[in-house]
């Protein structure tokens, strides 16, 4: 009897030691989520400066480009205007390049603040994320400690898997947004600011030079063709359009041969089967998207010099097989490094995709030996 008080006692005296601790790492909680809102809020503020700082570089560019083109025209019929007239339009040119070099260096600074914030943002995040695991695995504990043994384990997998996969939710939405955010900006919004700046531009010299208008407008031309192409770029790599009108095959050469022309990788495909085959749609976009991370784990990581695709279309069933001639890997460690921020979820993610298809992947790798994956999906049947 005073064996199990003395262990009730010890039993009391861990749970108020734990629910301590628990109130620190709530704290730590709650101190790193008001950093991360600030954090935030000061992202979004320095962001909107950022947009002005463009805003007005793009003004004083254009500001610029026509006082070259004013100076320029002095020069060349210096005997029109007076001396105060030539002073002043190279003086007016001088302030605003140095305007523009003042403003293209504040906007260097920011973009080096942002940066900063974001690695900040980054560390909080991670905190928070720390600290909240941390704080459930602890409130667990109390309730094993306080009697509650009930399905315990098994609530525990659960909480676990549900974390787990919620924050690799979040952690894939948001790097696609931040990859279609910094796509678009970098390359058809900058494309689309100097079609407009180079508009304007014609618009000035329209009665002065039309024959350097019409060697701007064939510029623009130009601009607005390549801006086409990366939006599409951008289309087809969120949802191929190509997949619901022309099927699977055909949408992976087409892939196949931008990946081509974008690395030194030499890329293969061999079909085999009938390549017309239609599958049902969300099976062909699976089967996209899980040759698509295959070979971007190819092109980030192997080094390889040579890729084979093999793309088997079966009666009952669809064989994938994508190997390389790359560094290879341990898979076991890859693939039990899932809880920190590395690139084995690209793996774990194409295993859920093949499981949650009632389907069986193999993935062979060895340091300095390469990779292969083979997968093979059931085309007839009940999937989950």
């Amino acid at each position: 009897m005073e064996e199990v008080k003395r262990l009730d006692r010890t039993i009391k005296q861990m749970l108020l030691t734990i629910e301590r601790g628990r109130s620190q790492i709530i704290s730590i909680a709650r101190d790193a989520r008001r950093q991360r809102e600030e954090l935030t809020a000061r992202l979004v503020e320095l962001k909107g400066e950022i947009v002005g700082v463009i805003t007005e570089i793009d003004r004083l560019e254009r500001d610029f480009r026509l006082a070259r083109y004013h100076l320029m025209e002095v020069n060349k019929n210096f005997h029109l205007y007076s001396e105060r007239e030539i002073q002043v339009a190279y003086e007016e040119a001088q302030h605003l390049q140095l305007q523009l070099t003042a403003m293209r260096e504040r906007e260097e600074q920011l973009r080096k603040q942002r940066a900063h914030l974001d690695e900040m943002l980054r560390h909080a995040t991670e905190t928070l994320s720390r600290a909240e695991k941390l704080e459930n695995q602890v409130g667990l504990a109390i309730q094993l400690l306080s009697g509650d043994l009930h399905n315990m384990t098994a609530r525990l997998d659960e909480l676990q898997t549900k974390q787990q996969l919620s924050l690799r939710i979040i952690k894939a939405q948001e790097e696609e947004r931040q990859r279609v955010a910094r796509e678009i900006h970098d390359g058809p919004a900058q494309s689309m600011a100097n079609v407009v700046l180079r508009a304007e531009i014609c618009e000035k010299l329209m009665d002065l030079e039309p024959e350097k208008v019409r060697e701007e407008l064939h510029d623009l031309k130009r601009m607005v063709r390549e801006s086409l192409q990366e939006v599409r770029k951008i289309i087809f790599n969120l949802r191929p359009m190509a997949l619901d009108d022309l099927g699977i095959v055909p949408t992976l050469k087409r892939y196949l041969a931008d990946l081509q022309k974008r690395t030194d990788i030499v890329m293969e495909l061999t079909v085999l089967g009938d390549e017309e085959q239609r599958l049902p749609s969300a099976l062909e976009v699976a089967i996209f998207r899980i040759v698509q991370e295959a070979l971007n784990n190819t092109v980030k990581h192997s080094g390889a010099r040579h890729c084979i695709i093999k793309l088997e279309l079966l009666a009952g069933r669809v064989n994938i097989v994508v190997s390389d001639d790359g560094c290879g890997f341990d898979t076991e460690q890859v693939l039990h490094a899932a809880g920190g921020d590395n690139d084995s979820f690209g793996l774990l993610g194409m295993r859920e995709r093949v499981q949650l298809l009632a389907g069986e992947i193999n993935i062979n790798s060895a340091p300095g030996k390469g990779t292969e994956i083979s997968i093979t999906i059931p085309t007839r049947g009940e999937q989950k």
